[in-house]
This record gives C-alpha cells, structure tokens and sequence, in this order.
C-alpha cells in the first residue's frame, strides 16, 4: 500500500535542511586526515571468465588508512580514456563478484565497484573488514555503531571510502578523470548523493531511492530496516535521543543535496516502506544540480528494476554518447 504522503503533496515537499553547526568543516577535516594516508591503488588483473572485459581486483586506502576492497572493469576494446561509474553497493551486502556488474562495462563505460566494509551476506558477499569497533551499546547492524558522536560513527568511515574510490577511478589510465559517474540503489544511493555534495567535478549522479537521507522523518514514519535499528535503539537509549539524532544530521543526504552540481537522475517508489518517498523527494527538491526524477507509483524498494536501469543507460548516453 501507499506509505507516505499523496504524489501531488510529495511533488512539493521540501523540508528545512537538517544542517549541523560546523558541517563544511567536519568533512574537510574528516577528509583530510584520510588523505594524509597514500592511496597506494592496486589493480590486479584476476581470470573472472568474462573475454570481453579486463576484470581487476581493486584495493586502495581509505578511512584511517584501512585497506578497501572493489572490482574494476573495463572493455577490452575500450578506445582512450572512458568515462568511469564508480559503484556503491546497497545496505547488507559486499562487492560479489566480477560477472554480477555487467551493466556499466556492456555499455561502453568503466565501473570501479566499492566494497562496502564491514558489510557482507549470504548472496551479496563482501570482503573488506571494517576494523574500528563501536564507541557506545548499539543493536545489530551498522546504523547504531558509534552514534552518539560523529566523529565515531560508522558512516563516517564509509563515505570517507566512497570518496576514496572516486580519487581511485580518477587515477586510472583507462579512465577519463572528468567524466566519473557515481551511482547506487538504498545505501549505495545514499552514498552516490553524498558524493555530490561531497566530491567536486562529478560529471553525473544515479540516485535510486537513496537511503540516509531526511533522516528524522524517516524514523518517525517507518520501523522498517534498516532505519528500524534506529527506532529499536531510540525506544532503549531515550535519553540520548538528540544527541544520536545530531550525529545523524551530519551523513543526512539533504546537506549534501544542497551542495551538489553534477546533473542527477534520481528514482523513487510510492510503496517504499524502507526508504519512504518523502525522503527522495525532499533530496531531489533541494538538489542544486540539474536534475531529473523518475517517480514508480506501485513499487515497493526496488524501485523500478530494470526501467530504473533503462533511464539510467539513457541518461549517461545522453552525457556521454553510447560508451566506447
């Protein structure tokens, strides 16, 4: 069933931005004190079967120096440098394995794929240890680990990889360091949107029911994972509800939003229970960038599947041309 506000109401809902005091300055230092760790990129060509892509087991430095693990694929008849979409993958899953991310590489494109750290299952394996533990009592899953300070929190680790992996793919020979697209589903579309705000000179954004963002509407309309680690935590640690919802306000995607230029096609399902429309209205309202919404009326968090992926192939054609 329909989950949130009516379409007419979420066409204009545009919510005040969730700023922290001290935003900016946050993520130049949290990104700084990254950099001051070499990069030190590795690409190792590995057998994955596939004749018609070069496949390469990627690990490079992120938060802390941690080692991040990822794919690289690339065309084998790719002609100059090509334009790059860096992956970012979705809530309780890892980087699987190279024939699972055929998409971007059939069209033309390289696609450097970030495994998520700390994060795997049973049919989306993950390979990145994530090896700072939590400062405070959380329940099971990431979103309470270290909550009550940002400078602890776990996605404070995982956006300072995902900008990492942008610098990767820029590094690479076979990649047009002006032309890198970030992309995702849920997490990974929380993670695409923060890079926005985040990484400068972005050619394009794919944002799909972007998870991480209007953080505090989220918890209050819906105890569906993974914000129901959130409302679990909250109905346990209620006096420290405001300061948990102070560190969330600094990974809220509608700061990143407003800070965004590179043109952005974002998608959102009306009957999405985990990441309710309202939120994906709200990023793509305040979106600075150019944009473009694609609105799936009776689908749940998948969003629309394979149509969602069709407007994104038509989108980088329309950036790019039709690949290599």
């Amino acid at each position: 069933m329909f989950t949130d506000l009516p379409l007419d109401e979420l066409r204009r809902y545009r919510p005040p931005l969730p700023e922290p005091a001290g935003f900016d300055a946050f993520w130049e230092r949290t990104l700084a004190a990254a950099r001051a760790h070499d990069l030190d990129a590795r690409f190792t060509d590995v057998d994955s079967g596939l004749g018609l892509l070069h496949s390469y087991d990627v690990a490079f430095s992120g938060f802390g120096g941690h080692r991040i693990r990822g794919w690289f694929l690339i065309p084998r008849q790719a002609a100059g440098p090509l334009p790059c979409v860096v992956q970012y993958l979705g809530y309780g899953g890892g980087r699987l394995l190279p024939h699972d991310w055929l998409l971007w590489p059939s069209a033309g494109y390289a696609t450097l794929v970030m495994d998520t750290r700390g994060q795997s299952g049973p049919d989306r394996p993950g390979d990145t240890p994530d090896p700072v533990g939590s400062s405070n009592p959380g329940v099971p899953g990431k979103m309470t680990q270290g909550l009550l300070d940002p400078d602890d929190y776990y996605y404070r680790r995982l956006f300072t990889d995902a900008v990492r992996a942008v610098e990767v793919a820029r590094q690479h020979p076979a990649v047009d360091p002006a032309r890198i697209v970030v992309a995702g589903h849920s997490q990974g579309g929380g993670l695409a949107l923060a890079m926005t705000g985040l990484v400068p000179d972005l050619a394009g954004a794919l944002i799909h029911v972007p998870f991480l963002t209007h953080i505090r509407r989220a918890v209050d309309i819906t105890d569906a994972g993974p914000y129901g680690e959130l409302t679990r935590y909250f109905a346990g640690a209620r006096t420290h509800i405001d300061t948990a919802l102070h560190t969330l306000d600094h990974f809220d995607g509608l700061n990143f939003a407003v800070r965004a230029s590179a043109p952005a096609l974002f998608g959102t399902a009306l009957r999405d229970a985990v990441v309710p429309p309202s939120t994906g209205f709200a990023a793509f309202h305040h979106y600075a960038g150019e944009k473009k919404l694609e609105v799936w009326r009776f689908n749940a968090h998948e969003g629309g599947g394979g149509q969602q992926r069709a407007a994104e192939i038509r989108f980088l054609r329309e950036l790019f041309g039709r690949g290599a």
